[in-house]
């Protein structure tokens, strides 16, 4: 679910002609504007993410975001691959120099594995990133953050509990599926600003996975999903600040099936956000 920047710049002629007309973002959502302050959108220059601010240098998101490609921003001096990420809700629709970002070193868990996980079809494990900006994102973006929930809070809510999806993801699609990067033209707010959707815990087997999340889209409901680029965002408990966990994958090629959020309030999952954080914070 995270997106190609390389595939959306090479339909762009500029970015005049690149947006047009309005559109949505994460499915079935609404825009964001400053909802939800302390989500960003985050690059390594070939790959788009999204993120939670969870301090004023500590950026929460996921493992397979930025695991597999190497930066165009380079290394820090221990080699870790620099991210970029900007909190503006209107994301790279806003010319970079008019724009705040802010950069960071990425640390992803190193028992993360694509496809030999508890995922579907098993996807992934371990799915968990956290990012340590250069320097603090001042009160001036934002004064609030999100929270880290507390270990096996998702064992305690009940089927259909409310949840709350934020991120900078595609909506408009091409004829016969997949982000629209060829055939179709993209529209203003397609991708990469930021949206929030109401959607709710489903059940996975008559229970909540051991690592996965498993949420509604259903849009018939007011319910919303998760697309590409939305990969690492929040999915907050009801109307809060705590995050229950990160976008991970999705169903389908359209984003228009459930959407599947790896968990960070299980005990390793936490376990490595603080250590990293006391390591390199």
């Amino acid at each position: 679910m995270r997106r190609s920047l390389l595939a959306v710049l090479a339909v762009a002629v500029g970015a005049a002609l690149w947006f047009a007309a309005p559109a949505s973002a994460i499915t079935n959502g609404q825009p964001d504007g400053n909802r939800h302050p302390y989500v960003g959108l985050e690059d390594n220059g070939v790959f788009a993410c999204t993120g939670t601010l969870i301090s004023p240098t500590v950026v929460v998101t996921a493992a397979h975001c930025f695991s597999d490609s190497q930066s165009t921003y380079g290394t820090d001096p221990d080699g870790n691959p620099i991210v970029r990420i900007t909190f503006d809700p209107r994301g790279f629709t806003v010319p970079d120099a008019q724009r705040q970002s802010f950069r960071g070193s990425y640390f992803f868990d190193p028992q993360f594995c694509s496809g030999c996980g508890h995922g579907l079809v098993g996807f992934d494990t371990h799915d968990v990133a956290v990012i340590i900006l250069d320097t603090p994102v001042p009160s001036s973006v934002t004064s609030t953050y999100g929270a880290l929930p507390t270990p096996g809070l998702a064992d305690t809510l009940a089927n259909g509990t409310g949840v709350t999806s934020v991120g900078y993801g595609a909506q408009n699609f091409a004829v016969g599926g997949g982000p629209c990067d060829g055939p179709c033209k993209p529209r203003v707010n397609d991708i990469f600003t930021r949206f929030f959707a109401p959607s709710q815990l489903v059940p996975s087997n008559n229970r909540i996975s051991p690592e996965f999340l498993k949420l509604s889209a259903n849009p018939g409901q007011g319910q919303g999903g998760t697309c590409f680029g939305d990969s690492g965002g929040p999915n907050f408990l009801g109307d809060t600040r705590t995050v229950l966990g990160v976008n991970s994958f999705v169903t389908n090629g359209r984003c228009n099936g459930v959407t599947y959020s790896f968990r960070i309030d299980t005990p390793e999952a936490l376990s490595f956000i603080h250590d990293t954080i006391a390591a390199h914070a």
